[in-house]
């Protein structure tokens, strides 16, 4: 189910007009109330490309999956308050016990990439690609996707794929199947394949839209199969922004993450997960100098955290990810005040079919896949 469809199905999930009128300072008190009033029972984890006027409530900050396993390892909190986006929370209830409730701030706030892949898409993709390739692919899908998706994988066989592991999961999918269908982030999914050695006249793309594969090689040569969906973010950072760099600013290093387009990556110094590229800046020396191509909040954050650097935006018109900034101090403190009154709203909650095959994804990732294969 897409964003919008939840939106239209919930009417409820719209902020009260009375949210919009408290002073920034009003907000901040009340949440902190809240805060020390649920004690232990609440825990607010808070993604990376949060606002920090979010961050600065969230008890864990990190990458989705990250945030989704501490939530699993805090059997304390009753109360999740996921600050991200949709997915993310999916995964945080997947995880978690049956006694425990993960809520959105902001039903609206979803990510663009796992919407291109919605699951009536996919199951019609994949009788086609059975159909001329047989019993040949193994599915893997990014976290970042659908509940939904993630349980066609689990039940297919395959696993799920971090930005920090995909290279692992990649070559253990290779070795279960001699091709490999990527979903959602064509870009994560060709950057990882080409990083391991496969050509990228091997790689087909999936166009859910049109319904085809384009492809124009020998069907045996086909290795990668890739879906073709992207990060709105990631894909506006261009060959143009690293060009402007190295011909005014020859000793600023750049560095993005592989959800950016693989001519990007390939023309950059060096490219990672979000949290790589926080080790890396973090590591860095003083008086170094950074163009990063990754979301606006995170690039802000850590130009404000590391002033002994030099660091900008790779794209200087670049804005932050519109959806993840759906989550704000009014929204969140509505979400809380909904708890404590026990009016909870903006559950989220995967049905239990779908979150036991979603955790075989996830379980395959996350428990040393060789081993399986050997034990298989």
């Amino acid at each position: 189910m897409s964003i919008l469809d939840l939106t239209k199905e919930h009417a409820d999930v719209m902020l009260p007009e009375k949210y919009k009128t408290l002073s920034v300072s009003e907000m901040e008190d009340r949440i902190r109330k809240i805060k020390e009033s649920l004690g232990d029972k609440l825990f607010i984890p808070g993604h990376h490309y949060q606002k920090n006027e979010v961050i600065q409530f969230a008890d864990a900050t990190g990458d989705s999956l990250q945030l989704a396993q501490i939530c699993a390892s805090n059997e304390q909190a009753e109360h999740i308050v996921f600050c991200g986006v949709h997915f993310m929370a999916e995964t945080a209830d997947i995880l978690t016990t049956p006694n425990q409730t993960v809520y959105l701030p902001d039903m609206r706030a979803g990510c663009s990439m796992a919407d291109m892949a919605d699951i009536f898409q996919t199951e019609r993709a994949w009788e086609h690609l059975q159909e001329r390739f047989g019993d040949t692919i193994l599915p893997l899908t990014y976290v970042n996707s659908t509940a939904a998706i993630k349980a066609f994988v689990g039940r297919n066989g395959g696993a799920t794929v971090t930005s920090s592991n995909a290279k692992k999961i990649v070559e253990w999918a290779f070795a279960q199947k001699k091709r490999i269908l990527f979903l959602p982030d064509q870009h994560l999914g060709r950057n990882t394949a080409y990083d391991i050695g496969v050509s990228l006249d091997h790689m087909a793309v999936w166009n859910p839209i049109a319904n085809v594969l384009e492809y124009s090689g020998p069907d045996d040569d086909c290795e990668v199969i890739l879906w073709k969906g992207h990060c709105s973010v990631h894909e506006n950072f261009t060959v143009e922004n690293i060009r402007h760099i190295r011909e005014n600013e020859p000793d600023r290093q750049i560095i993005v993450h592989p959800e950016c387009p693989h001519e990007v990556v390939m023309q950059s110094d060096d490219n990672g997960s979000t949290k790589y590229i926080i080790d890396q800046i973090t590591a860095a020396a003083p008086g170094t100098k950074w163009a990063i191509g990754t979301e606006m909040n995170l690039v802000n954050r850590l130009k404000e955290e590391h002033k002994e650097q030099d660091i900008i935006s790779l794209n200087p018109l670049m804005c932050p990810c519109l959806t993840m900034n759906r989550i704000d101090l009014p929204h969140l403190l509505w979400c809380l005040e909904s708890i404590a009154v026990g009016a909870a709203r903006n559950i989220i909650a995967v049905d239990s079919s779908t979150s036991a095959e979603a955790n075989m994804a996830l379980d395959r990732m996350l428990h040393s896949p060789r081993k399986q294969t050997l034990n298989a």
